[in-house]
């Protein structure tokens, strides 16, 4: 997760042990856990006064951005989670892990800077833990 990502949510109020808690969330194992975000989202764009901003719509933003930046497609593509659609992509291109960080990084980077946010990563402590 990049930097930003990590302090951004490190800083988020706690309920309980999820990131995104949800006090009516029953779901099994998900329980008080948020299993339907656009709920959230569209409070939040209440909120900040934004009309019309979907989640899908925030993912179409996030490709079309990074036209930008000349990041290649299938690496979008593989950050978006879409599974490979050319036979090249399924079989011969390996993207290691932290190729992939280094474009997701310049990404977040380049919207920090375009947005006008200062962020020192050094200094940006993080109260994450990955959980099984």
């Amino acid at each position: 997760m990049p930097p930003y990502a990590t302090y951004v949510l490190s800083a988020l109020l706690r309920t309980n042990a999820w990131v995104f808690a949800s006090p009516s969330s029953v779901q099994g194992i998900q329980a008080k856990a948020v299993s339907l975000p656009h709920k959230a989202h569209d409070r939040a764009c209440t909120v900040a006064g934004i009309e019309g901003l979907t989640l899908h719509g925030l993912r179409r933003s996030f490709k079309s951005l990074t036209e930008w930046l000349g990041i290649p497609a299938g690496v979008v593509a593989h950050l978006m989670g879409h599974k490979p659609s050319a036979t090249a992509e399924k079989h011969y291109t390996v993207r290691p892990l932290d190729l992939l960080r280094i474009h997701h990084e310049r990404i977040k980077a380049w919207m920090l800077e375009q947005a006008g946010v200062t962020f020192d990563a050094t200094k940006g402590a993080t109260l994450l833990r990955a959980v099984a």
